[in-house]
């Protein structure tokens, strides 16, 4: 089974007794269902599961749910004999999002307290942003990824003491020999082709068969694509139109959404599309990176203008798509193939799952840099520059970055193929692999 971190959250809440319900959000495919699941029958003898969005194209008992006892009984024709005592009786609501009305519910459920709750989502943030009556106050809203370097490092055998010995060596800036370089950089890779959906790790491990996790990441692929078709029939075009163009537009030199291209009409500015922008973020199949010119701490509140790059969640997905089953371009050093973009789909995908937003910094003088983290230590911003080359020390916008008194920069990092931890000056050259520690 593969490990995931969400793991000890989800044990934690239902082990505490909180006065809130835990839903656990994200895209489709992550591992929500599995996880709960595997914790639920493993911690409670009286485990109880449905799943709304079968129950809509099915049953639909619970379409017209509005109290709880109508809730309980369409739950007892289900499992009624399970339904026992709260210490023993876990309910799950997969896919709550098929009824918005019992996200609701769900404060009166807990109210009632007569057994434990769990839930989870695919669209929930586009419900919950489309919900008024959202008991804010009674649900805790966890987001999910697909799975994070350590975590495939963890499922390709690397053990846990390993990993934190690893960590240790890059706090203490210790760089490793180059046999161990080596085998990082050789997992990382296959992590390129991969990516973090369970059922292509699962795949991988099983059989090191590209054809196959490739044709699982291309049905996901295909799913999070038709999701957009549950939208409202005005937009879900213009969706779509938007998440097939992700992969070409992180192909260009600059990486963002270019407005005009999305229905081929000038004039139209990033306000026109916001709802469609926020429906494929909050879908949790996108990863949003917002610009800024002058950045401070904390960059929240530096955010706003409408320069917006859009990342796939799964880097598996994007190689899949950039080079279908030709692995060469990945694991071997081409050099007509430049894996830029690759690489800053990684960190991206990495820097989202540790709980970072996500920003960039683009300034018409300066230039850009490729992401922008707050440090809360220092109370500061840390540039972040990903270079996927040999030239990884030439960087003229991090150094105009760094150069501006203004910004109170400490310390910065460049992430790259090269072995050695090293400075100069506020930067700091680390190993692409090192992303996992920051």
């Amino acid at each position: 089974m593969l490990f995931r971190k969400i793991q000890d959250v989800i044990e934690t809440y239902l082990k505490s007794g909180s006065n809130k319900v835990l839903i656990i959000d994200g895209a489709r495919q992550i591992g929500k269902t599995f996880i709960i699941r595997h914790v639920g029958k493993t911690l409670f003898p009286n485990y109880i599961e449905v799943n709304m969005l079968e129950d809509a194209i099915g049953e639909r008992l619970f379409e017209h749910v509005k109290s709880i006892d109508d809730f309980y009984l369409r739950l007892s024709t289900l499992a009624g004999n399970k339904m026992k005592e709260k210490k023993n009786t876990l309910v799950f609501i997969d896919e709550i999002q098929a009824y918005p009305q019992l996200l609701t519910l769900l404060k009166f459920l807990k109210d009632d307290d007569k057994y434990t709750y769990i839930a989870s989502g695919s669209l929930l943030g586009v419900t919950l942003a489309k919900t008024t009556s959202i008991p804010m106050g009674s649900i805790e809203v966890k987001h999910m990824y697909p799975l994070d370097f350590e975590e495939f490092l963890l499922a390709n055998g690397f053990g846990t003491s390993t990993i934190n010995i690893l960590r240790e060596m890059f706090i203490k800036e210790v760089s490793l020999d180059e046999p161990m370089h080596n085998k990082m950089m050789d997992v990382l890779k296959k992590y390129l082709l991969v990516g973090g959906l369970p059922d292509a790790v699962n795949s991988f491990l099983k059989d090191a068969n590209i054809v196959k996790v490739r044709n699982i990441q291309q049905e996901i692929h295909g799913f999070y694509a038709m999701d957009a078709s549950k939208y409202d029939s005005e937009k879900k075009l213009k969706i779509r139109r938007v998440f097939d163009m992700v992969p070409s537009n992180l192909e260009n030199k600059k990486k963002r959404i270019v407005v005009k291209e999305i229905e081929n009409k000038k004039g139209k500015r990033y306000s026109d599309y916001q709802d469609e922008f926020d429906y494929l973020i909050s879908a949790g199949i996108t990863l949003d990176v917002k610009a800024i010119s002058q950045p401070t701490f904390p960059l929240i509140e530096s955010s706003g203008k409408n320069l917006l790059k859009l990342y796939l969640n799964d880097v598996g997905i994007l190689t899949g798509l950039l080079y279908r089953n030709n692995i060469t371009a990945v694991l071997d050093d081409v050099r007509s193939i430049n894996l830029g973009t690759v690489y800053e789909s990684v960190v991206a995908q990495e820097l989202k799952a540790h709980g970072f937003n996500l920003y960039y910094y683009d300034n018409k003088a300066n230039g850009e840099v490729d992401f922008l983290i707050d440090d809360y230590d220092t109370l500061s911003v840390v540039p972040l520059e990903v270079k996927s080359g040999k030239n990884y020390s030439k960087h003229s916008a991090l150094n105009h970055f760094l150069e501006t008194k203004a910004y109170n920069v400490q310390k910065a990092y460049v992430l790259s193929n090269e072995r050695a931890i090293s400075h100069k000056g506020k930067i700091t050259y680390i190993p692409i692999y090192a992303m996992m520690f920051l």
